[in-house]
């Protein structure tokens, strides 16, 4: 909360006036435009027309440019911004997703908006790849343990205009169990605009890696009737006896997991979507 000091004070002495502080214009520098609210990243400083200029990206890709100088805002503070001293040219540094890091910005407060996921293997992913992104935006990714009873955790959450949910399910397909659930999910009042149930088509979120991370064309055929985790270690020949097992083996796929390219584009899709759908 910010401090205003009202209250008594002594107003026959003026407080010296202080001048902004200078920043350079550093690639990857989060800054606000005050005049228009454009938040984005330092992607270059150019001159046109004899004025500097710096181009600001946002998370979205879009680049909008602004005269160097006053009226920026770094964290919430007015800064100066001027031309970073010159320096040999390098390539803007990049999140596990794709996008620019941010430099030397704080974690947002958490939004009240959610993305929940089936699991906690699933919760894992999203954060491995896009935590950076996510703690920008100020949203936090919470497993369900299960979709059997979404419906009811919907109502119970009561999304509204900044208050929303982005729902990721797997083997989301049309006519199955959770197709049919994420339909009555979306019957809850106050869901439509609010709530958006995406999904990928895997069994489970560990198909949605790709195989090549660990060295295959393809996941071996689990047979109809065992357990997909169970399944899929036992044809790797990994230990698969055990709850400890499992968690050794998805921590040991998750640990091949390096960025956004090393999944499906049917997850990657997604999960961006669910994002814009937060932040939009």
């Amino acid at each position: 909360m910010t401090s205003y000091g009202w209250g008594p004070q002594d107003i026959t002495t003026r407080a010296p006036r202080r001048e902004p502080r200078q920043v350079a214009a550093d690639p990857g520098l989060v800054l606000e435009d005050v005049q228009s609210g454009w938040v984005g990243a330092v992607v270059r400083v150019e001159k046109s027309g004899g004025v500097h200029l710096v181009a600001l990206e946002d998370r979205r890709g879009k680049t909008r440019s602004f005269p160097l100088g006053f009226g920026f805002l770094l964290d919430g503070e007015p800064v100066k911004v001027v031309p970073a001293v010159a320096a040999a040219p390098k390539t803007a540094l990049r999140t596990a997703s794709g996008s620019v890091k941010v430099q030397g910005l704080r974690a947002q407060v958490a939004k009240a908006s959610r993305i929940w996921v089936e699991g906690k293997h699933d919760a894992e992913l999203v954060e491995k790849v896009w935590g950076d992104d996510l703690r920008v935006e100020g949203i936090v990714v919470e497993p369900l343990h299960g979709v059997d009873d979404l419906a009811a955790a919907v109502a119970d959450f009561a999304p509204g205009p900044g208050r929303k949910l982005g729902i990721l399910v797997d083997h989301l397909v049309q006519d199955s169990k959770e197709w049919r659930i994420a339909q009555a999910a979306m019957a809850v009042p106050a869901a439509r605009g609010n709530v958006l149930i995406v999904g990928h088509p895997y069994v489970d979120v560990w198909q949605a890696i790709k195989p090549s991370v660990i060295g295959l064309a393809a996941w071996p055929v689990v047979p109809r009737g065992t357990d997909w985790k169970t399944g899929i270690l036992a044809g790797l020949g990994w230990p698969n006896r055990t709850q400890a097992d499992i968690a050794e083996g998805w921590r040991r796929l998750l640990g091949s997991v390096r960025s956004y390219a090393d999944l499906e584009p049917s997850l990657l899709g997604r999960v961006e979507e669910v994002i814009d759908f937060l932040t939009a």
